[in-house]
């Protein structure tokens, strides 16, 4: 079968990771398939955050644990955190953002790094502390949280794929 959809068909989101970053090269690689993920009329709406500081990664996980009422990491101990905002000014935003997201989420699952959509981004950046993070980076505009992205490598083999359900496609 093609690899790209192979790839397509065995990647799964992973919740427990190993403590070792992904390499430089890989983020860039994963990073650069985001820049390439199709946006309406070519707006490019999203923008993409690497986290590298681990104090902003922890307030980024404390005000995440906060909106999901639990105590407890909600990015599961993953090394690498990206985040994709995009810009509501765009009508496409939404899509734009989600899209870059996939195109992540499978460049990393091609070059063996885990990942998983951590949800929750949105209120992340609409509270008062997300809103003086982007600030204290110099992000000004209309942006919103679309999704955090977790990377590292898993500490568990992959889970294997639910089966598909029946009425999953209609031809018409």
């Amino acid at each position: 079968m093609n690899e790209t959809l192979t790839t397509l068909k065995t990647r799964r989101s992973c919740r427990a990771y190993k403590p070792k970053h992904v390499e430089d090269e890989k983020i860039k690689a994963i990073v650069e398939a985001g820049t390439y993920a199709p946006t309406g009329m070519g707006k490019q709406s999203p923008i993409i955050l690497v986290i590298k500081d681990e104090e902003i990664k922890n307030k980024l996980a404390k005000i995440n644990a906060a909106v999901m009422g639990a105590d407890m990491d909600p990015f599961y101990g993953a090394p690498d955190l990206i985040v994709v905002l995009a810009n509501k000014d765009i009508p496409t935003y939404l899509y734009d953002g989600s899209l870059v997201m996939g195109n992540m989420l499978n460049a990393a699952a091609s070059l063996g790094v885990a990942s998983c959509w951590i949800h929750r981004a949105k209120e992340e950046f609409e509270s008062e502390e997300g809103k003086e993070i982007l600030k204290k980076l110099g992000i000004e505009g209309n942006y919103e949280g679309i999704g955090n992205l977790i990377l590292g490598y898993a500490a568990n083999p992959d889970a294997k794929a639910a089966a598909r359900k029946d009425n999953y496609v209609y031809c018409i």
